[in-house]
């Protein structure tokens, strides 16, 4: 179980906000005020947010130029991730990954599953790093980017969780995963 090391310091990071919606604007995008206000709170820098329409060329399109800005470190992208013809979002962030954090989905069907059961498998929450920057999909309800947020996300963008964290995959200035300095058990 990983805990905040009291040792290690915070280090905000930068992050984008993505909404994929074809109905929502800003004043009624509870998903997206809900991720800005959580990383807020957490002390990261929340640098741009965006809603765009459920279309893989919009979606990959302002992905494309974010991986490649230095003051965004993490995307949070919400949104078409069901099954309906018109949810595309793994479909367009995949191309992007130089390496997919296959983790990420794993982990947040199996907290999703306390809270709506079975139909957890209808997430297609996916994660990846593209240009040295995170990149985590989740679903578009306000409830799923909560669970995403404080069950996985809060603490892997925390630098001060122990044993591992993403932070030094995305600022290379910050101390490496603890456990893989030590040769402990951390299986990567």
């Amino acid at each position: 179980m990983s805990h905040v090391h009291a040792d290690a310091s915070f280090a905000p990071l930068g992050i984008a906000v993505l909404t994929v919606s074809d109905t929502r604007g800003f004043d009624r995008d509870g998903s997206g005020d809900l991720l800005s206000e959580r990383l807020s709170e957490a002390g990261h820098a929340l640098v741009e947010r965006r809603i765009v329409p459920d279309d893989v060329y919009r979606i990959r399109a302002v992905v494309s130029k974010w991986v490649v800005r230095d003051d965004i470190h993490v995307i949070l992208v919400n949104g078409g991730t069901g099954f309906t013809p018109r949810d595309t979002t793994p479909e367009a962030l995949t191309p992007l990954f130089d390496k997919a954090v296959e983790g990420y989905g794993e982990l947040f069907r199996h907290l999703s599953l306390a809270t709506i059961g079975t139909s957890t498998i209808q997430s297609r929450a996916v994660a990846g790093v593209a240009n040295r920057t995170l990149i985590f999909a989740m679903p578009g309800s306000p409830k799923a980017c909560a669970t995403a947020w404080d069950g996985i996300l809060a603490e892997q963008l925390d630098a001060r969780t122990r044993p591992c964290n993403f932070v030094a995959m995305v600022l290379p200035d910050t101390s490496r995963c603890a456990a893989r300095d030590h040769g402990q058990g951390v299986h990567a």
